[in-house]
C-alpha cells in the first residue's frame, strides 16, 4: 500500500506516518516513485501505537515494545504501572465528581458553612484528593 492508501484506510496523516517511520515505529518496504510503501500489517502497527497512546505510553515506550521485526515485545511491568496510574486517576475524578455533586445539592445556607465543601477545598489547596473523599456520600 501506497503512504496514501495508508493515511486514508487508517485516518494517519501522511506526515504523522512520515514521522512515525524516521521514530522506527513502522517501517516503509520500498518507494513508488516518491511515495512510500507499506506492508499490510501497518495497520495492526498504527492500530498498536494507537492503543499505547490512549492509555498514555510515549513514543519512544511504544516503540521499545516493537521488536526490531515490528512484532510485539510487551513490557509488562510498565503496564501493570500504567494501569495503576489510571486507576488512581479514576478514583481521583470519582472522588472529585462526588465533590461537585455534594456542593450542588448542599443543603447548607452557604457553602462556606458546609463542613464537606471545606474539606473538598481543603483537599484541593493540597493538590491532592486523597482516600477519604472516596467516601463521602451525596447529600439528599
Amino acid at each position: 500500500m501506497d503512504i496514501a492508501e495508508v493515511a486514508k484506510l487508517t485516518g494517519v496523516p501522511a506526515s504523522a506516518l512520515r514521522f512515525y517511520e524516521k521514530k522506527g515505529l513502522i517501517r516503509s518496504v520500498g518507494r513508488d516513485g516518491a511515495r512510500r510503501r507499506f506492508a499490510p500489517d501497518v495497520v495492526d502497527h498504527l492500530a498498536l501505537i494507537a492503543l499505547g497512546q490512549s492509555v498514555g505510553l510515549s513514543l519512544d515506550e511504544i516503540r521499545s515494545m516493537l521488536s526490531p521485526g515490528g512484532e510485539p515485545n510487551i513490557d509488562r511491568q510498565l503496564l501493570v504501572a500504567k494501569a495503576d496510574a489510571i486507576d488512581a486517576q479514576v478514583k481521583r475524578l470519582q472522588a472529585i465528581s462526588l465533590g461537585l455533586r455534594h456542593a450542588a445539592a448542599c443543603p447548607a445556607p452557604s457553602h462556606a458553612e458546609c463542613p464537606s465543601f471545606r474539606k473538598l477545598l481543603k483537599a484541593a489547596a493540597k493538590g491532592a484528593f486523597d482516600k477519604r473523599w472516596g467516601v463521602m456520600r451525596r447529600s439528599k
